[in-house]
């Protein structure tokens, strides 16, 4: 069980920030952050003004910007425990996705609207 607590804050402009809080204790955290293996580098880690919290920053890797699916997994350094992950998605994974969501949707619309007609003119 991870002594910290992550939650996301934003992406944007190619940095992942969140804010750590720690469930015991203000020691800084050690933070790791990987993509297939290898160490992301340029992870901070900054005191806020809250004691017991950080600021981390995750830089997107420009080699984890590629089509389907990528993950970055961010961990505690000392227990390797998975504080949370980074998933990215794009280009022609997304794009199957999101045609075939919106034609199962559009099938169920179809089949609502005759569903409704029926009812009307029965009841009607």
């Amino acid at each position: 069980m991870s002594r910290f607590d992550l939650t996301k804050t934003v992406l944007l402009q190619g940095l992942w920030q969140g804010v750590l809080s720690a469930k015991d204790g203000t020691e800084a955290p050690q933070i790791s952050a990987t993509h297939q293996g290898a160490e992301v580098p340029d992870v901070t880690v900054t005191p806020t003004d809250t004691a017991g919290q950080w600021q981390l920053t995750v830089p997107i890797p420009p080699e984890a910007i590629a089509d389907g699916v990528q993950t970055l997994l961010i961990t505690e350094k000392g227990s390797g425990e998975p504080l949370g992950h980074v998933t990215l998605i794009a280009d022609e994974a997304l794009g199957d996705d999101m045609r075939a969501e919106m034609d199962l949707l559009r099938a169920e619309l179809d089949m609502l609207k005759r569903a409704f007609r029926r009812h009307c003119r029965e009841t009607g």
